[in-house]
């Protein structure tokens, strides 16, 4: 058995968590490959957090494409072999003529869950404009989305099974800079990527909207370092790279923002 009580120490996820550490047992005692349903990135980075303290189990995550932010996990015992084949998901298309009414994200999902299903069971959404969308989900759900998802805002649609191939992933939009900080504190680096002024970063800060590794942190005097991932809520994400320290003792950061 897992020491659950250990392992649930400090999580915010803790229902999931809870959830996935069942899911391991099962799949240390039958010694079979387990699927969590898709999972969100704060709850990917508890999980693997969580888990990177274990040796018995291993986890491999796969969302459909290598960007993808919502992502099933297969759960084995360390001794066996695990790759990405063995986490099933699929691809549907959802086809229809959005000239005259646009559909958001929003819109696409809000019709997949209008058919009964659960937001648990869907992946990412990729949204393509006027010709419709592309949805990742499980596959036991294909089926009955091709019968039942037949309208999305007043546009009918045709929903179909794709390849995974198929899929049309836009690279997303990214600006390099560089910022000299006297610091490494979390609200001087995330003002300075964000472009926006530190008192305003810190009151984002303050309210739960910014995360560091899919993790929320409330301290705007949190360091951060090469390889961190700053997210606000509604505003995108910040990569932090390389950091130098330069002759008059301040830091050199490398950032890459997302959009």
């Amino acid at each position: 058995m897992l020491p659950r009580e250990e392992l649930l120490k400090g999580i915010e996820n803790r229902d999931t968590v809870a959830r996935v550490i069942d899911q391991a047992e099962q799949a240390i005692k039958t010694w079979e490959v387990v699927l969590t349903d898709f999972l969100s990135p704060p709850e990917l980075a508890e999980i693997q957090r969580v888990f990177s303290r274990l040796t018995e189990v291993q986890l491999l995550a796969w969302g459909g494409y290598p960007q993808a932010e919502r992502q099933r996990m297969a759960i084995a015992r360390s001794e066996l072999p695990l790759d990405l084949s063995q986490v099933a998901i699929a691809a549907l298309d959802i086809a229809g003529n959005f000239l005259f009414d646009t559909a958001t994200h929003r819109d696409f999902l809000g019709a997949m869950l209008g058919t009964g299903i659960i937001r648990e069971k869907t992946g990412d959404i990729i949204v393509l404009g006027e010709q419709g969308a592309q949805a990742i989900v499980v596959p036991e759900l294909v089926e009955f989305l091709e019968m039942n998802l037949k309208q999305v805002r007043s546009v009918p649609v045709k929903t179909q099974r794709i390849d995974l191939s198929e899929l049309k992933v836009r690279e997303p939009k990214k600006k390099e800079l560089t910022t000299v900080e006297a610091s490494l504190r979390l609200d001087a680096i995330a003002s300075a990527g964000f472009g926006m002024s530190r008192s305003k970063m810190v009151e984002l800060i303050d309210g739960g909207d910014v995360r560091v590794n899919w993790k929320e942190i409330t301290q705007a005097n949190s360091q951060v370092k090469t390889g961190d991932l700053i997210a606000i809520r509604g505003k995108g994400r910040l990569e932090v790279g390389d950091i130098a320290v330069t002759k008059k003792d301040r830091y050199r950061v490398q950032l890459t923002r997302y959009m």
